[in-house]
């Protein structure tokens, strides 16, 4: 693995994967979410370079397809949302693998939604996926990481979690609150010897974002999101967040003052 600049991302390239080494001193990985998308691509990549994945989700079949193509890949299935099951599979994957060196929090529901079509029980949904699910994580893992004194945990939020879109009434808020978790995490967890990073990307080409109808400026690949994560986190930086342009332009609208993001958004 090398470093290189691609499409202003600086991050890092797959070449001759059977041989070569992470420039990472992970051993082991948990990842959520790995059935499809950036968690299955981050799974396949890691598990090239040598690093044993424990993937979950809630699809047991592609989880056993996953193992089976990557024999580094362990297959977990777990409904995020159910704490005592995910409590479980982080006992199952500590005994079988040990405490993760890095858990990527990934799993996630995207569901378009606006103002006209508000639905309470989608919010909820939403919530209990993109957040809940997130704490469910969290909750499970971090006891046997802080008594090891040694981890990193990687939360995957968007870039839409920085300011209100449009369509992202159920999606937005649930992103937001995911930031402001790994913020308040970041505060507390280094004093113990864990890492906290937020992963906020922008339009990613995966299944999820396949059903949207509107177009989606800068999407990048499965593949460039994982090289650009995997970057990010192997130089320990906090907030990890693609493609650049994409990155600018939500920055740009959350620094804005309040009249002027109005203003700027209803016009989008």
């Amino acid at each position: 693995f090398f470093f290189q600049a691609e499409d202003g991302i600086r991050d890092y390239k797959v070449t001759g994967v059977q041989t070569c080494a992470l420039p990472i001193s992970w051993k082991s990985v948990w990842i959520t979410g790995a059935s499809s998308g950036i968690g299955r691509q981050l799974a396949i990549d890691l598990a090239a370079g040598g690093v044993t994945v424990a993937a979950s989700a809630r699809s047991t079949d592609a989880l056993d397809e996953l193992a089976r193509d990557h024999p580094a890949i362990k297959s977990f299935p777990v409904d995020v949302t159910d704490r005592a099951a995910m409590a479980e599979v982080a006992s199952r994957i500590a005994t079988e693998i040990g405490v993760p060196d890095l858990v990527v929090l990934n799993a996630g529901l995207w569901q378009p939604m606006g103002a006209k079509d508000f639905d309470a029980a989608k919010s909820a949904q939403s919530m209990a996926v993109n957040y809940l699910g997130l704490a469910n994580g969290v909750d499970a893992i971090l006891p046997a990481m802080i008594e090891r004194k040694r981890g990193h945990i990687a939360i995957v939020a968007s870039v839409a979690g920085y300011r209100g879109l449009p369509l992202a009434a159920a999606y937005a808020p649930t992103k937001a609150a995911a930031i402001a978790l790994a913020e308040t995490l970041a505060l507390e967890l280094p004093r113990h010897g864990l890492q906290v990073s937020i992963v906020n990307p922008g339009f990613v080409d995966t299944p999820m974002t396949a059903v949207n109808t509107f177009p989606m400026p800068f999407k990048v690949s499965a593949e460039t999101a994982s090289r650009a994560i995997l970057g990010g986190l192997a130089r320990g930086k906090y907030e990890i967040a693609f493609p650049w342009q994409m990155r600018l332009i939500m920055k740009a609208l959350r620094l804005m003052p309040n009249a002027m993001f109005l203003r700027v958004g209803r016009r989008l």
